[in-house]
């Protein structure tokens, strides 16, 4: 009876054992396994530039979405730093989920490997399909010695051949990972460019405002990038996409473009650009100057005319000193118009400065007008605001209010996601003291 029990007895241990063996062996492997990032993500929000300072990046909330899990998982993620110092809380939301994290790197070239536990998400559509995805955010120029013995970059547009300007619209459509193909190969992390031959004097944030118009980036990504490379721009893609069902608020969106992109990396030229405008001629120099500079002088749909003096829509162009002297974009115009306008304002009565342009036949811009896209609906109130003469200092940077979702960052784009809350009118009118008529 007694030997009979050791015997089941060593039986039990040699599964248990076997099992053991298995499962150790099976985690060797797992983790000699590189990392691979699909649809899903992890976001870490750091910037390694070493002019940046961590008052721009108390914390992060990112919402991590896109991803169809069943049961609960643990994911293993490795992200590596290059040499810098690094603290900062990383917080994970969604409506199952909330961790905590601490992520610290020390000033010598580490890796840091993060561990996630997710519970079960429901199944969400997976937009930009076939678009390259990143874990880890990585803004970097070359060692400082280095960089400052390249020459400041010079694109020229002196020749006399102005032919050699004139750019071809492509107006096919490519999936992702063609354009990346194309015009990635040395694009940092959420589209991030850097000439590598030479210096730049400044660097741009080109922010899109964006919804429901995936047909119309493509096309955008597929001119923009070429477009920019060419001109030898330090420069960053940025897509703010509003989510829900709130009217579109093109200004608002703007303004959350740039005080993102601030937290990220030292930008000191802000392009503002409609989705569905591809320049013409490499001579309309995507930089900023000492005046705002209206960019989309000449529009194809217009028949290459400006349409009035003070227009200042589409493609518009503003030294970092100039936006904050203009206190941002407005934010209470929902819906379509007037926002450009009262842009246009705060540049003569607050900036107390005049606009620019490029000659018209260099300020040349195509507007796609297909894939089914429709304005939105007339603001009825844009001029009852516009024409108010409200403080402009009651609204703008300082009342941008929104919900950041997450910050993806893409190959070819950083995109933004936010969900801005309508103001009602009656509480707009309040806000900015505008009187009724009588």
């Amino acid at each position: 009876m007694f030997q009979n029990r050791r015997t089941v007895f060593l039986f039990i241990c040699s599964i248990v054992f076997v099992q053991a063996l298995y499962y150790i062996a099976t985690l060797q492997i797992k983790k000699s396994q590189p990392p691979i990032i699909h649809t899903s993500s992890i976001l870490i929000s750091t910037s390694l530039y070493n002019k940046s300072s961590d008052k721009h990046l108390p914390s992060v909330r990112q919402t991590q979405t896109r991803l169809n899990a069943s049961n609960s998982t643990e994911t293993n993620y490795t992200v590596g730093f290059k040499s810098v110092n690094i603290s900062h809380n990383l917080t994970i939301n969604n409506s199952s989920l909330n961790i905590p994290l601490n992520l610290t790197t020390t000033s010598t070239a580490t890796t840091t490997t993060t561990t996630i536990k997710t519970t079960t998400l429901s199944t969400i559509l997976i937009p930009f399909l076939n678009a390259s995805l990143y874990s880890s955010f990585n803004f970097t120029k070359p060692s400082v010695d280095i960089y400052n013995s390249l020459p400041i970059c010079n694109f020229s547009i002196l020749n006399n051949d102005t032919s050699v300007y004139k750019v071809i619209i492509s107006q096919t459509l490519h999936s992702y990972d063609i354009i990346e193909q194309r015009y990635g190969k040395n694009l940092y992390p959420g589209g991030h460019y850097i000439p590598q031959e030479c210096r730049t004097e400044q660097r741009l944030a080109l922010i899109i405002c964006y919804r429901n118009r995936e047909q119309h980036l493509k096309m955008f990504l597929d001119n923009i990038h070429p477009f920019l490379q060419k001109q030898q721009l330090d420069y960053t893609i940025f897509i703010i996409n509003q989510n829900g069902n709130d009217q579109f608020n093109r200004a608002a969106l703007f303004n959350v473009g740039y005080l993102e992109a601030m937290k990220l990396y030292p930008y000191d030229c802000f392009i503002f650009h409609d989705v569905d405008l591809l320049p013409e001629d490499l001579r309309n120099i995507y930089k900023c100057g000492d005046q705002p500079r209206h960019m989309s002088v000449a529009v194809d749909k217009f028949n290459y005319k400006l349409l009035y003096s003070t227009l200042f829509g589409g493609v518009t162009a503003f030294s970092l000193s100039d936006f904050v002297g203009t206190h941002g974009y407005p934010t209470v115009y929902w819906g379509w118009g007037g926002e450009d306008d009262d842009m246009y304002l705060r540049v003569v009565k607050k900036l107390k400065k005049s606009i620019t342009r490029y000659p018209m036949e260099i300020a040349r811009y195509k507007m796609v007008r297909t894939h089914d896209h429709t304005s939105g609906k007339a603001n009825p109130h844009r001029h009852t605001i516009l024409y108010s003469k409200y403080d402009y200092n009651l609204d703008g940077i300082n009342a941008t209010n929104y919900t950041l979702h997450n910050i993806e960052f893409y190959k070819l784009f950083t995109l933004i996601n936010v969900t801005l809350t309508e103001e009602p009118f009656e509480h707009i009118r309040a806000r900015l003291h505008i009187k009724k008529k009588k």
